[in-house]
């Protein structure tokens, strides 16, 4: 809801009211009024005592400046809008396929882990595509749908905010990228939409389910779907958060194996692009630029409808004017 003066500058009339109320005392003061009594016992007799028509009759200039800025605001037009786009073409239907196995506790991407980051940095992405379908697919040991294709963008970013490792889930660790990309191909199978793309997310090797990643990459082929593959993580020893026999948490480096060939021939089999994060500023660097590479066709066309406020204030004014008058010419009535 929108509220705007059409015409503000009348407002500025409004700071002579204060002249206009104060004038009728001013002219009270500059002439006072006198009345002569043929017998001066009368007056000696009346005690001072004020009649209701003489107490209330100051409220007469108050509704004359109650009435002028009625008025003043009105001319002003005061209107309420309410903005409205008209959302033509089409957007692109993304499934995100994020990685949840252990390793993705890894704390190179510090002072978060890789999970944290990655959660962090694809929200970001989210975000700037406002009018893309979009799903969620996470895996580890196997893939399971987090939340399938939708424009409700608040709902999926709540879904990705309860991502957690598999570790903490208690399901099976491993890195099943084959089964990952398969969940996400089969995401957007139905998709009627001219793009389809997948973001494949891993730090690791394919190690477990039951489908090679090449074989679902030649499958996303045949649907339409372009893959984009994300290798996240330092080479070499990384640290990484373990729990010792006794329950104590410790930090040990660890190899970190990441499998660029398979993420790179995915990626070429499907007319996506390989990308390769060692921290997160690369890591948002990458989703800016696959941002950029799949671009929404999509035209907006804003209007604003406005509904004027000013009869709200006209007619009440009439009828304050209407009362004032009655008023004056009748119970405030001054004598010749």
């Amino acid at each position: 809801m929108i509220f705007r003066f059409e015409s503000p500058w009348y407002l500025a009339l409004l700071l002579l009211l204060p002249l206009l109320a104060l004038w009728p005392l001013w002219l009270n003061k500059a002439r006072p009024s006198a009345l002569r009594y043929a017998n001066v016992k009368v007056a000696a007799s009346a005690q001072a005592v004020r009649s209701w028509r003489v107490t209330l009759r100051p409220i007469l200039p108050l509704l004359r400046v109650a009435i002028i800025a009625m008025v003043i605001i009105a001319l002003a037009r005061p209107q309420t809008g309410q903005a409205k786009e008209i959302i033509t073409g089409e957007g692109v239907d993304i499934a995100l396929a994020l990685d949840i196995s252990g390793s993705m506790a890894s704390l190179d991407f510090e002072p978060e882990n890789r999970l944290e980051a990655a959660k962090r940095v694809i929200a970001s992405f989210v975000q700037e595509r406002p009018y893309d379908q979009i799903g969620l697919v996470v895996f580890a040991s196997d893939a399971f749908s987090q939340s399938p294709p939708t424009t409700d963008h608040n709902v999926l970013l709540r879904l990705l905010n309860r991502t957690e490792l598999a570790t903490d889930l208690g399901i099976d660790d491993g890195t099943a990228i084959g089964l990952g990309l398969a969940n996400a191909g089969n995401m957007l199978k139905d998709s009627d939409a001219e793009s389809k793309v997948v973001i494949l997310l891993t730090d690791g090797v394919n190690n477990a389910g039951e489908i090679d990643p090449v074989t679902a990459a030649e499958a996303a082929k045949s649907l339409g779907i372009k893959v984009y593959t994300i290798g996240m993580g330092r080479p070499g020893q990384v640290p990484v958060p373990t729990t010792d026999m006794v329950g104590r948490q410790q930090v040990v480096l660890q190899e970190s194996t990441l499998d660029e060939a398979t993420l790179q021939q995915i990626a070429d089999v499907t007319g996506g692009r390989y990308f390769r994060a060692i921290d997160t500023t690369e890591l948002a660097q990458i989703y800016d630029d696959i941002n950029a590479l799949e671009q929404s066709q999509i035209e907006i066309e804003s209007y604003t409808r406005y509904r004027e406020l000013a009869p709200w204030l006209l007619v009440p004014a009439l009828g304050l004017f209407l009362a004032e008058v009655t008023l004056r010419k009748t119970v405030f009535r001054k004598l010749p």
